[in-house]
């Protein structure tokens, strides 16, 4: 990666900075979109792609795959423009919107159908899930969110705000880590034999990290522009990092 590209967003000198809890209670002109197209993105990944199996030059994934990670981009742009605490407010608003589509999901498709539609199979194939593959999907994106922002934001302190495409990718490596780590083995170890749940845990692991790598272009134009406009540079060096701080202490 060369210099030009690496150094564009990195503190630019129009930027102020300032810490954790000042950004924490700071009202940013963008946050709320950014947050929108996070907990869409997620709803959307998980709806639409969770249940369809794709193959491509011979590799089987779930579709969703190629969508999913989108919304782990961006967490880092969150954390990484807006720092960990509002990250965190994202994270939980994602993980119970997740817990409402799960519930609206369930009731819909256990209502009786009438006798004229014919789609309750394909409905239940479409929007059915088990209770593993909920409580999987929850756990695993609950517990690698707050990795993957713990991370980068931890790294940006490091780095002194340096080498943003090092933060984005190191942090996708311990976060999707620990969700791949969680989800196939709560949704699948049992059904599944160990080898294979090991063989797609680590497949899957490996894309979405690769997937990062490639939209690592994007997120640079993505927060730069939104640093520019927001006119901060937020270093989370003031911040209570439990995923359960309550917001006045954040």
């Amino acid at each position: 990666m060369n210099a030009g590209t690496d150094d564009a967003p990195d503190n630019p000198a129009h930027l102020s900075r300032i810490d954790g809890l000042a950004g924490a209670r700071r009202h940013f002109r963008y946050f709320d979109y950014v947050m929108s197209a996070f907990v869409a993105i997620l709803l959307l990944s998980n709806l639409i792609g969770a249940s369809k199996l794709a193959n491509f030059g011979g590799v089987t994934f779930g579709a969703g795959i190629l969508f999913f990670p989108v919304s782990y981009v961006i967490g880092d742009v969150l954390t990484e423009v807006y720092g960990y605490a509002n990250a965190r407010r994202c994270v939980w608003a994602g993980f119970f919107a997740m817990i409402f589509m799960a519930f609206m999901s369930f009731v819909v498709v256990a209502m009786p159908p009438d006798a004229g539609w014919t789609g309750q199979a394909a409905y239940e194939a479409v929007f059915g899930s088990t209770w593993r593959i909920v409580l999987a999907s929850l756990t695993a994106f609950w517990a690698g969110e707050f990795v993957n922002s713990f991370v980068l934001a931890k790294m940006k302190l490091m780095t002194g705000g340096k080498h943003l495409w090092t933060r984005t990718i190191g942090s996708t490596v311990f976060g999707q880590a620990v969700d791949s780590a969680l989800f196939y083995p709560i949704a699948f170890l049992g059904t599944w034999t160990h080898e294979q749940v090991l063989t797609v845990m680590v497949t899957n692991w490996g894309m979405k990290v690769l997937w990062e790598a490639v939209l690592t272009p994007l997120t640079y134009v993505v927060v730069g522009w939104l640093k520019a406009r927001e006119g901060v540079e937020v270093f989370d060096d003031n911040v209570d990092f439990s995923p359960f701080a309550k917001a006045r202490s954040v």
